[in-house]
């Protein structure tokens, strides 16, 4: 059975992350970012996994140690 996934490349996943093409190669090294796939010497990103990955940092909120972002700027 065939399936169709999306994938991304690490630059495309380097903008979407608004990170630096080094620091997501750092986070694969590391274990540490979104699920890959090799293909060939290639890596590419599933988006579902990109995606999961997201969800499943940790959030802060209002509720959470940091200020909102306005009480920043104000003290600033």
């Amino acid at each position: 059975l065939y399936m169709s996934v999306a994938l991304l490349t690490e630059t495309e996943v380097a903008q979407r992350l608004k990170v630096s093409l080094a620091c997501l190669r750092r986070w694969r090294l590391e274990n540490r970012g979104p699920s890959f796939l090799k293909v060939g010497s290639l890596v590419r990103y599933p988006v579902d996994e990109l995606d999961s990955w997201l969800r499943s940092l940790p959030r802060k909120g209002p509720s959470g140690s940091n200020p909102p972002p306005s009480a920043v700027a104000r003290s600033a």
